[in-house]
């Protein structure tokens, strides 16, 4: 994975890291789930998780045997390196492009595998309002050359989503973008 942290950060496995758990800060994961995840040995996993406790970005909680980790929000950087995954992963441009082409969007919701840090190549988008569906696509196809990514995306009236917003609530999201006004029907 090429991102803007090449060059910054030069081990791959702690781009990853930061990565899974700076996109979504409420996460937390196990040292033996992101060597599994990453295919990197326990030890190399362990020795990033170390340093980046050590400086403050990662929280640990002892839950048994098992330590989990996740991003520490209070952190001075943690604002800045959210931001930079948001940028890294596209979402940034995503998300600007939407609401400066798509008609009235009322709720857009990053669900699934990047809701939870994971970076597998797909992005999964729940837009919910009245979007200009030629718009979509042609936007879609462009965004995904420029982040070399693959977009989903599931277009929801507010009606729609009403009867549909508990199964999609049960699955990771993340909020993007709220419509700050009109939105009696919605509750993300």
């Amino acid at each position: 994975m090429s991102s803007i942290f090449d060059g910054i950060i030069t081990s791959k496995t702690r781009i990853n890291i930061l990565m899974r758990l700076f996109l979504n800060p409420d996460q937390q994961a196990y040292l033996r789930e992101l060597s599994k995840e990453f295919s990197a040995s326990p030890s190399v996993i362990k020795e990033e998780l170390k340093n980046l406790s050590k400086v403050g970005l990662l929280f640990q909680k002892k839950n048994g045997r098992q330590i989990l980790y996740r991003a520490n929000t209070g952190h001075p950087l943690f604002p800045e390196l959210h931001s930079m995954v948001r940028k890294a992963l596209g979402m940034d441009r995503i998300l600007d492009s939407i609401l400066r082409r798509l008609g009235e969007l009322k709720l857009a919701l990053l669900i699934d595998d990047y809701a939870i840090g994971k970076d597998t190549g797909i992005i999964d988008l729940v837009l919910v309002g009245n979007i200009d569906h030629k718009n979509l696509q042609d936007l879609v196809q462009k965004t995904e050359r420029y982040i070399n990514r693959k977009i989903r995306t599931l277009l929801l009236s507010e009606q729609e989503y009403g009867k549909l917003k508990d199964m999609i609530g049960k699955r990771p999201n993340i909020v993007l973008w709220k419509a700050s006004r009109n939105m009696k029907s919605i509750k993300a």
